[in-house]
């Protein structure tokens, strides 16, 4: 069995991309294939000592899901299910998408909520990201200057994704025990 699990949430199908992207660069003994979190059981998230979990971010700040018009369930009910998961022990990391242009006063919001349920349920999060490179207003999910986990903005800077997720993955690997 793969020792890293990738979960994502996507309404258009960017956050599944990205997750994708990630897969390709590890065989399927260190990474499982991505799964949408919406299909996601408290089995399948303890099965990994290693998580990677990626949002977009919607609307006014809010993760995916039918109240935020999703087409079907996705993080916002996740989150509700997966409610007594022990995440002790767990190395997760986090990724997320939003438009720094469009909704500035809430630049991948999403990545906090993700961020704040990780650490109350006992796990570590890693992967902080610079906030230089953007332009936004006000994220939710800036603590000490930087992005709680790696934040995307494929509406505006799409030319920047692959690079930054490369450098992020070199950045998480030592926590994640991995040679990128």
């Amino acid at each position: 069995m793969a020792r890293i699990g990738i979960f994502f949430g996507s309404t258009t199908g960017n956050t599944r991309k990205v997750a994708k992207m990630i897969k390709k660069h590890f065989d399927d003994d260190t990474m499982a294939d991505p799964k949408n979190i919406n299909k996601a059981t408290p089995e399948d998230l303890a099965a990994y000592e290693y998580l990677i979990f990626g949002t977009p971010t919607m609307g006014e700040g809010q993760l995916p899901g039918l109240s935020a018009e999703c087409e079907e369930e996705s993080w916002e009910e996740a989150l509700i299910r997966l409610d007594g998961v022990d995440f002790t022990g767990k190395t997760v990391a986090l990724y997320g998408l939003g438009d720094q242009v469009t909704y500035t006063n809430e630049f991948v919001d999403g990545l906090m909520e993700l961020h704040d349920f990780v650490v109350d349920r006992g796990g570590t999060v890693v992967g902080a990201w610079p906030t230089e490179g953007y332009d936004f207003t006000s994220s939710q999910a800036v603590v000490d200057d930087k992005f709680v986990g790696l934040a995307l903005d494929n509406d505006n800077q799409s030319s920047l994704t692959e690079g930054r997720v490369k450098d992020w993955l070199k950045l998480i690997a030592p926590a994640f025990n991995l040679a990128v």
